[in-house]
């Protein structure tokens, strides 16, 4: 029943994928599959059936959370913030061991000092940059371009651990159209029959999800090469990026809003649940390919 486990593990990926300054990455390393993906990933084409066999389970599960994720998780958060948040950073701080481990005997230096410094202070500085407002999507030539190079940019968040793919596109205006605006509409039109509103938004999906097909593909040959050559700074910028991922959550002043003692409660338990699921989840019995 591995693959049940995997798909599991998948979920947990895609819900991280469609929280702002929450990243599947992270979540991957938080699992131990991180560098199992990563290799699936870059040796598609040389080795497709063994890769498929790999990845089939996690796809399934991130899709399935995904399209279920975009309509519950607004309502979590737009209830329970606080918790929902807490259980998620549980999450994060739970993959922290795993990521040490990775870095154990590896050459450091003042340099890995300096890009867990750069890194951790990008992460931030993108949640302080943040807009409030969201762009409305007209497709047009252009717009279709944007959409594509915005997935290219937010699949980041797949293969970069500590990357919040929701975050750079909150940061740019397009979270709410893109997130919780087209994915609940196109599910919505689904299942009203309404064809205007499915191609309406299969328009604004398609071209967002083709760019990510594309930025997953380039980034993850752009981290194999890092880790091969510089592995140890190379997670030292991983561990600065997933380090600064429970600030950025925590400095959303939205989610301490109806505070009080049963919702502290709350997100005390929720975030030993988060670290709880995290340790359960992580270490794979199959070690990472090299």
């Amino acid at each position: 029943m591995k693959w049940l486990l995997d798909i599991l593990r998948g979920m947990v990926i895609g819900l991280a994928n469609v929280i702002p300054g929450v990243s599947g990455g992270t979540m991957m390393v938080s699992m131990g599959i991180y560098d199992k993906i990563i290799w699936s990933i870059n040796n598609l084409l040389k080795k497709f059936r063994e890769c498929i066999r790999v990845l089939w389970p996690y796809l399934l599960g991130m899709v399935l959370a995904i399209a279920l994720g975009a309509i519950g998780l607004k309502a979590a958060f737009g209830n329970f913030p606080l918790p929902t948040n807490a259980l998620f950073i549980g999450l994060i701080l739970g993959s922290l061991p795993f990521i040490l481990k990775e870095m154990k005997g590896e050459k450091i230096g003042w340099q890995g000092a300096l890009v867990f410094a750069i890194l951790f202070a990008l992460v931030v500085a993108l949640k302080v940059i943040e807009k409030e407002n969201s762009t409305t999507i007209s497709l047009n030539v252009g717009e279709v371009i944007k959409l594509f190079l915005l997935g290219a940019v937010s699949s980041a968040t797949m293969v970069i651990p500590g990357v919040s793919g929701s975050m750079i596109l909150k940061t740019l205006g397009y979270y709410e159209p893109i997130v919780t605006g087209a994915i609940p509409d196109l599910l919505h039109g689904i299942t009203q029959g309404a064809g205007d509103v499915i191609l309406h938004n299969i328009g604004i999906l398609l071209p967002f999800l083709l760019g990510i097909v594309f930025g997953i593909f380039a980034i993850a040959k752009l981290i194999a090469f890092l880790m091969k050559k510089w592995k140890g700074r190379t997670y030292c910028g991983i561990l600065g990026m997933v380090a600064a991922s429970p600030v950025v959550i925590l400095m959303d002043k939205s989610i301490y809003e109806g505070f009080n003692v049963w919702i502290c409660a709350a997100a005390v338990a929720a975030l030993a649940l988060g670290v709880f699921v995290a340790m359960k989840l992580g270490g794979d019995p199959e070690t990472a390919k090299e």
